[in-house]
């Protein structure tokens, strides 16, 4: 199964001004299509060919640094994307959603503080993460290309902090980027589709 660059679910300019169409040509049309090219010449010849993105990353993780590198972060990308819509973000969280970020994350407020400085103590690279473990809602990050999905959870919400996701905008005031991006971007809709896979 060939990896292939998924098309934005919007314009370039709808995210603006939380995130620019500069940014988003580069991160989707640079950035992301370099992992696809580069992970369908990982795969050939791997022994992976043949299975799912999540069984690629999962079996690569460990094994072959190369091919997971660019298969994880195809991954967490095409979920990225669709992490995202133009007016969303905020705390008008579907209800059953909301129900699980309370029991499991003390509420809104702490959620959304505990998500930012998850993304902004993340040295160098990688990805602040919501994802269930066990049933539960946590958060977490993870360098680099890695997600949840290694450590035996599922992620539903994920936030790129590499630089390229928020440079152009925001220079190097990423925990800036990280409030814009759980205030103004988070496709709600799509966090409870995953979360209701997650917890079926």
């Amino acid at each position: 199964m060939a990896f292939e660059l998924p098309a934005l679910p919007y314009a370039y300019d709808s995210l603006a001004p939380f995130m620019s169409a500069e940014t988003l040509e580069f991160h989707h049309d640079k950035h992301h299509q370099a992992y696809v090219t580069n992970g369908n010449n990982l795969l050939k010849d791997s022994g992976l060919e043949g299975l799912s993105l999540e069984e690629v990353v999962k079996q690569s993780y460990g094994k072959n640094a190369g091919l997971f590198n660019n298969a994880g972060q195809h991954y967490n990308h095409i979920h990225f994307w669709n992490w995202m819509k133009k007016d969303g973000g905020g705390n008008k969280l579907p209800g059953k959603l909301q129900a699980a970020v309370d029991s499991d994350l003390g509420g809104y407020d702490k959620f959304k503080a505990d998500f930012v400085a998850a993304g902004t103590t993340q040295f160098g690279s990688g990805w602040a993460w919501l994802s269930v473990k066990d049933g539960k809602l946590e958060i977490s990050k993870t360098p680099n290309g890695e997600s949840p999905l290694i450590h035996g959870a599922s992620p539903i919400l994920g936030v790129d902090v590499w630089e390229h996701s928020y440079y152009i905008d925001y220079r190097n005031a990423r925990p800036k980027y990280l409030e814009a991006f759980v205030d103004s971007l988070i496709n709600w809709d799509y966090v409870l589709e995953m979360y209701e896979a997650a917890t079926k």
